[in-house]
């Protein structure tokens, strides 16, 4: 059996992203290690009741709360914070606080990230792609210090988590008919049309010719759903993606795609994370 570390930015970013893979590998019997960068304190609070929006350090302790519960659903054997401040949305002024994970040196983050690898003696890493997935400034730094700390622990095998593009432009409409017909509440017109934009425009994911692996992980939603729903603060009990019916959802999480560093790209045949290590 192998160990995989799973490196992600904020707290809701396991559940969102690799929930289903980390779930899979770990009931397969793989060490899971999750290690996330940031605090979270920037985040939005709409699960949290009206009044109750809390400074700074207390919504790091909840998140951080919530991360646990939530890697404890998804199976996961080690949670590592690595300490830096959550850098907020790209133009946000918390984007200049010293203490931001954005403003950190690459190498000393690198370090810290590395140090954990050579402790755990991990086979392979998780990232994202190098705009992180959608361009928080928090997601591309993950990306970077990254592939830097895979280099210095000498982890040869890499992936980038991202998202598929063309499957969320084709499934949109899809997904907007299936919640409708459930009598959700639909993402407003104004979001939707945003996202689609963010689709067309090549800010959002990548095209489905450069991703390598996909991850089918329908077996894992129970436990992926239950993990985002752990998040209690920024992910209300209504929230539209939480509440979708299990085909809807099915549509929207039920694959989970990554891109291995150095390979070939293709159109993501490759199913299982775990096989490259035969040939290391």
């Amino acid at each position: 059996m192998a160990t995989a570390v799973f490196f992600h930015a904020h707290p809701d970013d396991e559940a969102l992203s690799t929930g289903g893979t980390m779930w899979l590998a770990s009931h397969a019997g793989h060490r899971v290690v999750l290690v996330c960068a940031t605090d979270g304190s920037r985040g939005e609070t709409p699960g949290l009741d009206d009044g109750q929006e809390p400074e700074a350090d207390r919504l790091a302790e909840m998140r951080e709360a919530e991360l646990h519960a939530a890697a404890g659903l998804l199976g996961v054997h080690r949670v590592v914070m690595l300490g830096y401040r959550d850098s907020g949305m790209a133009g946000d002024p918390a984007n200049e606080d010293p203490s931001c994970f954005w403003q950190a040196d690459d190498l000393e983050a690198a370090e810290r990230l590395a140090a954990v690898l050579s402790d755990e003696q991990a086979d392979l890493l998780t990232c994202y792609d190098a705009n992180g997935t959608y361009g928080h400034p928090d997601h591309i730094k993950v990306h970077r210090v990254g592939v830097r700390a895979a280099e210095l622990a000498g982890v040869g095998v890499v992936y980038e988590a991202t998202l598929h593009r063309d499957h969320f432009r084709s499934s949109m409409k899809e997904l907007m008919r299936m919640a409708a017909a459930a009598g959700l509440d639909p993402i407003r017109e104004q979001d939707q049309a945003e996202f689609e934009a963010e689709l067309d425009e090549g800010t959002v994911g990548v095209e489905g010719a450069l991703i390598t692996h996909h991850i089918d992980v329908r077996t894992a939603l129970d436990a992926k759903r239950a993990a985002i729903r752990a998040h209690v603060s920024q992910i209300p009990a209504d929230s539209f993606f939480v509440a979708l019916p299990h085909e809807a959802f099915e549509l929207a999480f039920g694959t989970e795609w990554f891109i291995r560093r150095g390979a070939a790209t293709g159109d993501a045949t490759s199913t299982d994370l775990f096989a490259a290590l035969d040939s290391e």
